[in-house]
C-alpha cells in the first residue's frame, strides 16, 4: 500500500524493504508518476513491474480527468496539473478541502501572486526522503530556488509527491472562490481568507493555538 502524496523515494523504499519481492527498482521514478493504491504481488514478482503498474495507473487517471477538465484554468498541460496536484495533496488531508485548496492556487497562479505553499520549500530540502525534514528556515524563505514559492510565482519545476485521483480531480476541476490565503485552524483543516488583514488575523489564531499545543 502507497498513501496518497508518498514521494518517489518513499515508494522505491518501500519497495526495497519488500523481501518477497525481486529485482531491481530500475531508473528512479518521476515525482508524482506513480498512483498511490494497494496493490496485490506474488512472491518472485520484480519491483520494477509493480513500478511499471503505477505509471499505468497514474497515466489513466491525468488521462480521464484531463477530458473533463474545467475551461479558463491557468496552466496548459498535464504536467502542470500532476505538480497541482501533488501539491494540493500535501497542503490538505482533508477530502472535502481539496477543491477548495485547488481554488485557492487558480486565483493565485492567475493573478501572478508567488504560491506561498511551505510544501514544496519542504521538498526542496527533503528531496522526498522524511528524514530530511525539519522545520522550515528563514534561510528557506530567502533560498534562491524554484521549489521556493514564497519568493518565485509560478509553479515548482516537479511534483513535490504522488497526488491521488481526488487530488488530480481538484487540479482540474477547482472550486470556484475568492479566496487567496489559508491557513491550519488547529483541528486538522483550515481556514481561508480573501484578504490578507483577514489571513493575518487566522495566522495569529493558529500560533496561539501551537503555543498552547507546546506548552502542555
Amino acid at each position: 500500500t502507497f498513501p496518497e502524496g508518498f514521494t518517489s523515494y518513499q515508494i522505491v523504499e518501500r519497495l526495497k524493504s519488500n523481501v518477497e519481492l525481486e529485482g531491481e527498482v530500475g531508473p528512479f521514478p518521476v515525482e508524482g508518476s506513480l498512483a498511490p493504491n494497494t496493490y496485490s504481488y506474488q512472491k518472485g514478482d520484480s519491483r520494477r513491474n509493480i513500478l511499471k503498474k503505477m505509471m499505468e495507473m497514474q497515466k489513466n487517471i491525468i488521462n480521464k480527468a484531463w477530458t473533463s477538465r474545467s475551461k479558463d484554468l491557468p496552466f496548459s498541460n498535464k504536467k502542470e496539473a500532476i505538480i497541482i496536484a501533488s501539491i494540493i495533496e500535501k497542503e490538505t488531508s482533508r477530502n472535502n478541502e481539496l477543491k477548495l485548496v485547488s481554488g485557492v492556487i487558480m486565483n493565485r497562479l492567475k493573478a501572478g501572486i508567488p504560491l506561498g505553499m511551505d510544501s514544496t520549500i519542504v521538498y526542496e530540502f527533503t528531496k522526498g526522503n522524511p528524514k530530511n525534514m525539519r522545520s522550515i528556515k528563514q534561510s528557506d524563505i530567502k533560498k534562491d530556488s524554484k521549489y521556493n514559492t514564497r519568493k518565485y510565482s509560478g509553479l515548482p519545476p516537479s511534483a513535490i509527491g504522488n497526488p491521488g485521483k481526488l487530488a488530480i480531480e481538484a487540479a482540474l476541476n477547482p472550486e470556484k472562490t475568492d479566496f487567496l490565503y489559508f491557513v491550519a485552524d488547529g483541528s486538522g483543516g483550515h481556514v481561508f481568507a480573501k484578504t490578507f488583514k483577514e489571513h493575518n488575523i487566522n495566522v495569529s489564531k493558529w500560533r496561539k493555538i501551537e503555543r498552547a499545543k507546546k506548552s502542555k
